[in-house]
């Protein structure tokens, strides 16, 4: 779906129907002041669900992914969004918890992981300069697409390196806020990218 330019207005004036309705038509800054009025709602009952604050903050992303994808399947007036959002939340820590309770722990050492990170790619070598040069103006093109918003805090983090909270610190946003541009902009990039055969994952390549 395009996205729809509504009339400028203060989202967060805006009652919950309303931001839906512009969430349906992909206006992220409707999804940022939704995200912004239940995200410690939300946080708060994964954490009492889970016990596990990293496993919560986890939920709280992909609660508010799906609102963003499922947007367009909620129907105004049959039902109130945030009773809607917090079902949402509530089915994915049910779904966590048989995730764990059907799963044997697997224990992996840093050294395992960071030796898996550091294995070299046999293909590195293998596309021409020319070629490269060609990637990096796709997705520059690409980039220039997305939100101002959601592109700087991709660009802090694929080309600057920098981790979420050291980016919300840059920024000056709260962590949550910071989260959602980012899988908001590397969903954007996958679409934009798609055809062109290159993967978001190797933009800092």
């Amino acid at each position: 779906m395009s996205q729809v330019k509504f009339p400028s207005a203060d989202s967060s004036a805006l009652d919950d129907d309303m931001l839906m309705t512009r969430i349906a038509h992909r206006d992220s800054s409707a999804l940022e002041c939704l995200y912004d009025r239940y995200a410690r709602i939300v946080y708060a009952t994964a954490l009492r669900m889970l016990g596990n604050t990293e496993l919560a903050e986890d939920i709280v992303q992909e609660t508010f992914w799906r609102v963003w994808r499922r947007s367009t399947s909620f129907t105004i007036g049959r039902g109130q969004v945030a009773g809607w959002i917090f079902g949402i939340a509530h089915n994915l820590c049910i779904d966590e918890l048989r995730r764990q309770r059907s799963r044997p722990a697997v224990v992996k050492s840093d050294h395992e992981d960071q030796a898996m990170l550091e294995q070299p790619d046999p293909h590195g070598d293998v596309a021409s300069t020319a070629v490269e040069r060609e990637r990096r103006r796709i997705i520059l093109q690409a980039l220039a697409q997305i939100p101002p918003e959601q592109r700087e805090v991709l660009e802090l983090a694929y080309f600057g390196g920098l981790s979420q909270s050291e980016i919300a610190q840059r920024l000056n946003s709260p962590i949550g806020t910071v989260k959602t541009r980012t899988r908001l902009a590397l969903q954007k990039m996958r679409d934009l990218l798609h055809n062109q055969k290159i993967r978001v994952e190797d933009l800092h390549d």
